[in-house]
């Protein structure tokens, strides 16, 4: 296995080259995206930090600069990403290692994930059990994911907040919670919002 810590570009193939992170690790917070669904960046984390961006805004009068954020596919193939064919194997449990190390060494404030496999994904790089397949993460379990860890909230340590991957709107999610999909990027973004200007001061990250 390449060392994924100096290599930025993990190839895939003899046509294809993929960019595995960007950003700074250094930035506060990070966002791992499942390399099978790239898209969660423009239709879930988009709309989300426009809420987030407004409510900091209009309470501090503050604008975060992301653009250093720290962006990671979770695993550097997505050929690998577990399936009913090919569960947590071998490749999967070097890169929770791998990530353990990034994590340790780096301690990002807020860690998002979007959709199940990275959720879990991250779960078992902080050892928590008992461990799950990606199925038990459905939404309406993300959602119930999402309001405990904001309940919870605590600066001093890394915080794993799970956003969805994509809404449809007969999704158990949206209708266990009473949200539209406009209302679901709102809540989110509020709840992180409010967590990011209560500890205003623990953040490195404005303009």
């Amino acid at each position: 296995m390449p060392d994924l810590t100096l290599d930025k570009h993990i190839p895939l193939d003899e046509t294809m080259m993929i960019k595995r992170e960007s950003g700074e690790r250094s930035y506060p917070i990070w966002l791992i995206v499942n390399p099978k669904h790239p898209a969660v960046r423009h239709n879930i984390w988009t709309p989300a930090l426009a809420e987030i961006q407004d409510k900091v805004y209009r309470e501090i009068h503050k604008i975060i600069d992301v653009s250093n954020i720290y962006i990671r596919n979770v695993v550097c193939d997505s050929r690998i990403v577990p399936t009913k064919l090919n569960w947590w194997g071998s490749e999967i449990a070097k890169e929770i290692e791998l990530f353990r190390e990034i994590v340790l060494e780096n301690k990002p404030k807020i860690l998002i994930t979007f959709g199940s496999f990275p959720y879990e994904f991250s779960r078992r790089v902080y050892g928590i059990k008992p461990e799950k397949g990606p199925r038990h993460w459905g939404n309406s379990n993300l959602g119930d994911e999402f309001e405990k860890l904001i309940e919870n909230f605590d600066i001093n340590r890394t915080n794993r907040i799970p956003l969805l991957r994509r809404l449809v709107s007969s999704n158990k999610f949206m209708e266990g919670h009473n949200y539209l999909e406009k209302s679901y990027f709102h809540y989110v973004g509020t709840k992180l919002a409010e967590k990011i200007i209560e500890n205003k001061d623990s953040f490195d990250i404005w303009i």
